[in-house]
């Protein structure tokens, strides 16, 4: 067992849940977790209580993945959180949300990115331009893999 810590800076949050480690390697780490808040409307697909979330977490890439199942294992889609870097050990892995969103649909066929708006009202691109660049990068690389159905945006799941 590991928990998760989402940093929240802009709301002021940090969520917290336990969560098992499915697989592991010097830049990442891959865990099963159940969704057990409310049904979540990501516009091309739904979170809904029970869904196990299978999460990959790395510590040299500017985003986090969550692929959503419904309990019976059928993908619902991928949220992908801009973030920065996880930090990672034994029994924690915590990361910031840096705001920006890409949701894909089960069929990856349709992406979209959200929290533009947020992430602008932050205002990292001019205190941060370097973290902005690699968000930008981030963005590109997601496109890439998404439209390759390279790991994690495959029907295998560790």
């Amino acid at each position: 067992m590991i928990e998760v810590r989402l940093i929240k800076p802009r709301r002021g949050q940090l969520i917290r849940y336990p969560a098992t480690v499915l697989a592991r390697d010097a830049q990442s780490v891959t865990v099963r977790a159940e969704w057990r808040l409310g049904r979540v409307d990501l516009g091309l697909f739904s979170i809904e209580p029970g869904d196990v979330m299978i999460e990959t977490f790395y510590t040299n890439r500017w985003y986090n993945i969550f692929r959503a199942q419904r309990p019976d294992g059928v993908t619902r889609g991928w949220y992908c959180n801009l973030a920065r870097p996880a930090r990672i050990d034994d029994a924690v892995i915590e990361t910031e949300d840096l705001e920006i969103d890409l949701i894909v649909s089960a069929d990856r066929r349709r992406v979209e990115i959200t929290d533009l708006d947020e992430y602008e009202a932050r205002g990292l691109a001019l205190a941060e331009p370097d973290t902005d660049a690699a968000l930008r990068a981030a963005i590109a690389e997601l496109r890439d893999l998404i439209a390759r159905g390279e790991t994690p945006f495959t029907d295998n799941v560790p």
